[in-house]
């Protein structure tokens, strides 16, 4: 699966538009709370979202092999 950052969380990860994931069938809360291990800085954003496929997705969203997977970091409006 591919792993594709923006913004804050790009530069979190290593300002590295894109990371590959070995490990398909984890959900969505499982792939958080490794990248929150991985990445401890990740924690200290307010929030972040993760999209499945270009679709928000949920906690219990299960991440398959082949699937294009997204962190959204939080935005602001003015």
């Amino acid at each position: 699966m591919k792993l594709l950052t923006f913004g804050i969380v790009r530069e979190i990860l290593g300002d590295v538009p894109e990371i590959a994931l070995l490990q398909s069938g984890m959900t969505v809360a499982t792939l958080k709370a490794t990248l929150e291990e991985q990445y401890p800085r990740l924690k200290q954003l307010s929030s972040f979202m993760i999209a499945v496929n270009g679709e928000y997705a949920g906690a219990d969203t299960v991440i398959q092999q082949g699937d294009e997977v997204a962190i959204i970091p939080p935005v602001s409006g003015g």
